[in-house]
């Protein structure tokens, strides 16, 4: 019989499809599990796209459209201080296509990648794909789930080939200082390593904080990462973007043919039209998040139980009890009509914790908060399983 790669082999399944999965097309449930935006695709971004279509579709160039990249250009001009050429920006399939297509250009099999722990499961998934492993440097809880460079600079090896940074992070929501991110840089500098630096929550930071824009510091050791998915309610659009220095450019723009060919040209209209129309709606989702994530604490707060306050993105870390398993924890709170990601999903560091979505509906938010509260409590902060109907909330 034939068998699969070993690479493919070592990719573990993500923990947060796996609880997708398991209340798919349940309607009793709560959901607090995914980073899906409750809000609609705002209706100019879907006419473009419905124009688009009436118009005929064919193939691009591999890149992308020459009118989105220009519309990207000024738009990482005027919000991340990134002065680019358009031939340095290449569209992609969402987020998710741009960093397995860099690693593709940048991972050799035996080589390592250091990813943050916790971080977004793909990182890892992806690392795996490519026949490289990932070594995790730590996020603390205890400093706002900020790293130690130094312990960071310490894993590096003749081996390494690729350094990861995601800030605003997911799953934390924390926000690296700037003057972290230099030295991160300064680091990658050090030892001729280039980092990727997930910027994918870049709008969607609160209190008048502002993004890394990592590029704008180094345009020759940081490939940035974007995407529409978050910032303009597009997760099912797949559209995203990566800027490349560019040494890096002409590779990865080149590979696109063989990986997809083309985004959907309907896809890409749809992509223009959010950057070019309307950006009050961003600051709109921003702020609801931000407003969800004040409710989400005090929820919490009222029941006696503190947590960090994320910075960015939109998601919120729940601690329990030390020795609690968040995976079996997150089982649990669905028997009581609640879904959320457990922290075993994003590696070692975040086992004992639960994540919140605050993408999710004001209703599911407010009661699934709740719910989760009065769990806590009857199961000694995730230490004892409670029985389904046990709950009162």
């Amino acid at each position: 019989m034939p068998n699969v790669s070993d690479w493919a082999e070592a990719v573990p399944m993500s923990g947060v499809r796996e609880i997708f999965h398991m209340i798919a097309g349940r309607d009793d449930i709560l959901h607090l599990e995914i980073g899906q935006p409750d809000f609609p695709t705002p209706s100019h971004i879907v006419e473009a796209a419905v124009e688009s279509a009436r118009a005929g579709s064919g193939y691009t160039a591999s890149a992308g459209l020459p009118s989105l990249r220009e519309a990207i250009q000024d738009k990482l001009a005027s919000v991340n201080g990134v002065k680019v050429s358009t031939d340095q920006i290449i569209i992609t399939q969402g987020g998710v296509q741009g960093c397995a297509a860099l690693l593709s250009t940048v991972v050799k099999p035996g080589g390592e990648v250091l990813i943050p722990d916790p971080t977004w499961p793909n990182f890892e998934m992806l690392v795996r794909l490519h026949g490289a492993t990932p070594v995790h440097y730590p996020l603390d809880p205890s400093a706002g789930w900020l790293p130690d460079v130094r312990q960071v600079e310490s894993l590096i090896t003749d081996r390494t080939e690729l350094i990861i940074l995601n800030t605003p992070a997911n799953p934390t929501g924390s926000l690296f200082p700037d003057a972290m991110v230099d030295e991160f840089i300064a680091m990658a500098k050090r030892h001729d390593v280039p980092i990727l630096s997930d910027e994918v929550y870049d709008e969607l930071i609160f209190d008048g904080l502002k993004p890394a824009n990592a590029f704008a510091r180094d345009d020759e050791h940081v490939i940035a990462l974007y995407s529409f998915s978050k910032t303009y309610s597009m997760t099912g659009w797949r559209v995203g973007y990566v800027v490349a220095p560019e040494w890096l450019a002409p590779t990865l723009s080149r590979i696109q043919e063989p990986l997809v060919s083309c985004i959907s040209t309907v896809t890409q209209a749809a992509a223009e039209a959010a950057i070019r129309g309307p950006q009050e709606v961003v600051g709109v989702m921003r702020d609801t998040y931000q407003k969800r994530r004040d409710v989400a604490i005090d929820i919490l707060a009222s029941g006696g139980f503190q947590v960090d306050s994320p910075a960015g993105g939109f998601y919120l870390m729940v601690p329990l009890n030390e020795g609690a398993d968040s995976k079996q924890a997150a089982f649990n709170l669905i028997d009581h009509g609640v879904a959320l990601s457990p922290g075993t999903a994003y590696s070692k560091a975040a086992t004992n914790y639960l994540r919140i979505s605050l993408a999710s509906s004001d209703y599911d938010l407010t009661h699934g908060m709740e719910r989760v509260v009065e769990w806590l409590k009857a199961s000694s902060g995730g230490l004892e399983m409670v029985p389904a109907g046990a709950l009162t909330t």
